[in-house]
């Protein structure tokens, strides 16, 4: 990835929003920036980038042999035990007017940070980052689909695989066996939801025992090289009802106008409102509780929110869910989820896997 071409851009909107200096703590906007991921502990790591001169990371000692140098990016400055790293951090920040705060920073620093700073007016760091992490170069694109084939296949797999008689727990570990093996570094979440549990979206997979005629939903993504996969499928044990059938083919048909409907220039909300329309004319709108889709790149969900109020525009290199539901309380529910980049060229999705109602055993 290209650090010092991210840094120069993030120098550039700080400019433009006249932000003096940008803080980063933990979460994705460091490694971003950086390539180092913070571990999230009482300890302060924080990223110092001014809107000019030399960019520094402060970490605790212990944690200096986890980072890679970069000298072209950053300088490493790191502190002992006793030492104070929020007079450090402000030292190196020389009294701004006004400064950019990492959106996940865990409110001990920031307040710290607000009574040491007593002149700075502080900001959300995510005002200068979310529009540049928004847009994939050809690079993390790259890295995106690398990770979505691997769900892919996991995705294909599973329809030879038994799902009768095993937990839903059963289920969650195998397809979180699955992500690490096919060269996840983590596995970020895996909902594994039958029938009446698949009317929760986030359902948390419990003890329960699938048995013939569950709907399940299964839901699974983690990390790979940095970028997130997310993808949703759905099973059937045995030959699906035909209600099970008309809705899932509903959805399909939601799910596939949403896509097509992600253009670049498009809207946001307008691609919400493809799927929401298919849905809502079929009679299951009050159904369909959440938004259609999320951004996805160094985190599962970001920038740019594909729902009802987000006039945004799509761009070249947004990467976004496409994930319409409907969910019958105590019945059964369904989902179906792909990765789509708008290009110039139409929406493209990363996602190949079957997206038909699978039966199993």
């Amino acid at each position: 990835m290209n650090y010092p071409e991210r840094i120069e851009r993030a120098r550039a909107r700080m400019e433009n929003m006249g932000v003096d200096v940008l803080l980063l703590s933990v979460g994705a906007d460091l490694p971003y920036f950086t390539g180092y991921e913070a571990m999230p502990l009482e300890r302060l790591t924080m990223f110092v980038l001014p809107r000019t001169g030399e960019a520094k990371l402060v970490v605790p000692r212990l944690e200096a042999p986890r980072v890679v140098a970069q000298p072209d990016v950053f300088e490493i400055v790191t502190w002992d035990e006793t030492d104070d790293p929020i007079a450090l951090v402000t030292r190196l920040a020389d009294r701004p007017a006004v400064a950019a705060i990492g959106d996940h920073t865990w409110a001990r620093f920031v307040l710290d940070l607000e009574a040491a700073l007593p002149s700075t007016e502080f900001r959300k760091a995510s005002l200068v980052t979310a529009a540049l992490r928004m847009v994939k170069d050809a690079a993390e694109v790259d890295a995106l689909t690398r990770a979505a084939h691997a769900v892919d296949v996991i995705a294909r797999e599973m329809h030879g695989v038994r799902f009768s008689g095993r937990s839903e727990l059963d289920v969650h570990r195998d397809l979180v066996d699955r992500m690490l093996e096919l060269g996840h570094q983590r596995a970020n979440f895996a909902i594994v939801a039958a029938s009446g549990h698949a009317a929760s979206p986030h359902h948390e997979p419990t003890d329960r025992v699938i048995v013939d005629g569950d709907v399940v939903l299964c839901d699974f993504g983690g990390t790979m090289d940095g970028y997130c996969s997310d993808i949703t499928r759905m099973f059937v044990v045995g030959e699906p009802p035909a209600e099970v059938q008309h809705v899932y083919a509903v959805l399909m048909d939601a799910q596939e106008r949403a896509v097509q409907a992600a253009t670049v220039g498009t809207p946001c909300e307008a691609v919400d409102a493809a799927a929401r329309q298919v849905i809502a004319a079929a009679g299951y709108g009050e159904f369909f509780v959440h938004r259609t889709g999320h951004g996805i790149g160094t985190e599962a969900h970001e920038d740019p929110y594909i729902v009802a109020g987000n006039v945004a525009p799509l761009a070249p290199g947004h990467a976004f869910s496409v994930e319409p539901g409907i969910y019958l309380p105590d019945r059964f529910g369904v989902r179906l989820e792909d990765i789509v980049v708008a290009t110039a060229a139409g929406p493209r999705r990363l996602n190949e896997a079957p997206r038909d109602l699978a039966v199993v055993a």
